[in-house]
């Protein structure tokens, strides 16, 4: 999107501060040359502006309003993974606020304006530590300077459990059909409360983790089927995209199409 956003904005600048001017004059020298009357079919076929002239200037300004929407404000992405079940599902588009942790130049991702920072239990989109071409959604469990234990699939924040109320076993739609039977339960993150699943019978990946400054660790909500903080190690705040806030839209095909019901639905 910059590279269309330069190219148009280019074409525009030029046309308008050159190429134009120079129509223009020829347009006026060829009518001062012509014997009345004047063919003005003639006249604008011959001097009309070109088409690429024409689509930049067009499009220039929209893609500058959508390149500004998508660099600060909101930022549309794709679920492609049951990670995060039962909170969001494979197809789910959701809406990503890009300024809640602060406001950061577009490609470059230096931060030019702090706001907040992330609380515990938000979902939030990231660039994947290991290749930062890629976009990863997960849970804020750990802040810095945490201890994050995670034991007998219970959370420990600074030694102390993370509440969890089972509620029953969760049945898979779609492309969630495999998440079936799994313990779907209710877990208190702070003042957070959001559901998970757990599959009892897979062993998970156990262990303690110290969160380091300016870092966050992560899970996901499908506990047995992410691949989050527990194997990767912590988020650093630079890689941060921004706070899932809503869905705006599902489509799987695997459950017939468009799932109505989640649309609009607010992310917690």
């Amino acid at each position: 999107m910059l590279l269309l956003l330069v190219i148009s904005g280019v074409i525009w600048a030029l046309d308008h501060w050159k190429w134009g001017p120079k129509r223009r004059a020829a347009e006026q020298r060829a009518r001062a040359s012509m014997i009345p009357p004047i063919d003005e079919e003639k006249i604008a076929k011959t001097f009309r502006e070109p088409t690429y002239v024409e689509y930049a200037r067009s499009f220039f300004p929209i893609i500058l309003i959508v390149f500004v929407m998508r660099s600060f404000l909101v930022e549309p992405f794709r679920i492609p993974s049951g990670s995060m079940m039962p909170t969001l599902l494979v197809g789910d588009f959701i809406l990503v606020n890009k300024f809640s942790y602060g406001v950061r130049l577009p490609v470059a991702g230096t931060k030019i304006l702090d706001i907040a920072e992330p609380a515990r239990g938000d979902v939030v989109v990231f660039r994947y530590p290991k290749d930062p071409s890629l976009d990863y959604i997960k849970r804020v469990v750990g802040l810095p300077g945490d201890r994050v234990g995670y034991f007998n699939k219970t959370i420990y924040i600074n030694g102390k459990p993370v509440d969890q109320e089972e509620i029953g076993r969760y049945v898979g739609i779609g492309s969630g059909l495999n998440s079936t039977g799994a313990s779907h339960r209710v877990e208190h993150l702070g003042e957070i409360k959001h559901d998970i699943l757990i599959n009892t019978a897979q062993r998970a990946r156990e262990g303690e983790f110290v969160v380091p400054e300016g870092e966050y660790f992560v899970m996901g909500d499908n506990r047995d089927n992410s691949n989050d903080s527990r194997f990767w190690g912590t988020v650093p705040e630079d890689h941060l995209v921004g706070k899932a806030f809503m869905i705006w839209m599902n489509w799987d095909s695997s459950a017939g199409g468009i799932s109505w019901e989640r649309i609009g639905d607010n992310i917690k």
